[in-house]
């Protein structure tokens, strides 16, 4: 009984270092996040409609073929979605996958108490209609003085 309680207690105290979502070690993940935090710098740098500009251009470091980056207010107020612009304008709080999981509450909470993290989720790549399984990196930012988030993701292979 006493193993058992200390199993317990082992699992309790290492639980919070699982909590946290993450793909698998790759080189998608690696440059998904490394394309978010160049994003985030430059968007710091020379503004929100300068970089937004960068941002949608095709065939571009930031827009190529399911890689595209998507900005929101910390209200879940769509800011840019590059892939998808008919959602800009729109607020997202609330919404969720095909499997019920409130992915877009997830993404605002993980740049509100994290400042930068992963999130999964079941989403249509660009020009589907069927939800495939899609990992994406947030960070924090600033758009000119307001707080809110950019992000991409990908669809491991």
């Amino acid at each position: 009984m006493k193993v058992f309680f200390s199993i317990v207690a082992l699992v309790a105290m290492l639980a919070p270092a699982f909590a946290g979502e993450a793909p698998p070690p790759s080189k998608q993940a690696k440059a998904n996040e490394a394309l978010v935090t160049k994003a985030a710098m430059l968007v710091e740098k020379i503004g929100k409609t300068a970089a937004f500009t960068e941002f949608r251009k095709k065939n571009s470091e930031w827009l190529y073929g399911d890689t595209y980056l998507y900005a929101y207010d910390l209200k879940g107020n769509v800011l840019l979605n590059a892939a998808f612009p008919k959602r800009e304008g729109t607020n997202i709080a609330g919404g969720k996958d095909a499997k019920g999981k409130p992915f877009q509450d997830e993404i605002l909470k993980v740049a509100v108490t994290q400042g930068a993290g992963w999130v999964s989720y079941m989403f249509p790549k660009p020009g589907q209609t069927a939800p495939s399984e899609k990992w994406a990196y947030v960070k924090k930012v600033m758009f000119d003085g307001t707080p809110g988030l950019i992000a991409s993701g990908f669809y491991p292979e």
